[in-house]
């Protein structure tokens, strides 16, 4: 059987991103990113849309922990979004994220990202 745990979903302007990366460059990718998200975003056409995504997706799993009852402050890069070889966006999570994921009996966290040139949304589901 399996169980909801905790469900969040975001929404993220590309505009604002692509804003925040003019004015703090460097210093907010480092800090709401980790390497492997920044490699890959960096390395895409747009990357304030991809960037927008990701950003929606950690959002979202801060709502869907916070709707399961954890209700720790889990940092931006303690939930990674990372893509399957096929393509399909999965969540690594560590540090306080992983500890709330083990104290929610955690047993998949899924993830669905989509973004257009103007907004990027993410829906994020925790099962047990």
């Amino acid at each position: 059987m399996v169980t909801t745990l905790g469900v969040g979903i975001d929404v993220v302007d590309v505009a604002r991103v692509a804003r925040l990366l003019d004015r703090k460059g460097r210093r907010a990718l480092d800090r709401l990113l980790s390497d492997a998200e920044r490699a890959y975003c960096l390395a895409q056409p747009e990357p304030a849309r991809h960037i927008a995504a990701r950003l929606a997706a950690k959002e979202a799993a801060f709502k869907a922990f916070h709707s399961g009852g954890a209700r720790r402050m889990i940092g931006w890069r303690e939930i990674e979004v990372q893509r399957e070889p096929h393509g399909e966006p999965t969540l690594v999570l560590r540090g306080r994220a992983q500890q709330c994921a083990a104290d929610l009996h955690l047993a998949r966290a899924l993830v669905s990202l989509s973004h257009s040139h103007t907004q990027a949304v993410a829906i994020v589901l925790l099962l047990a």
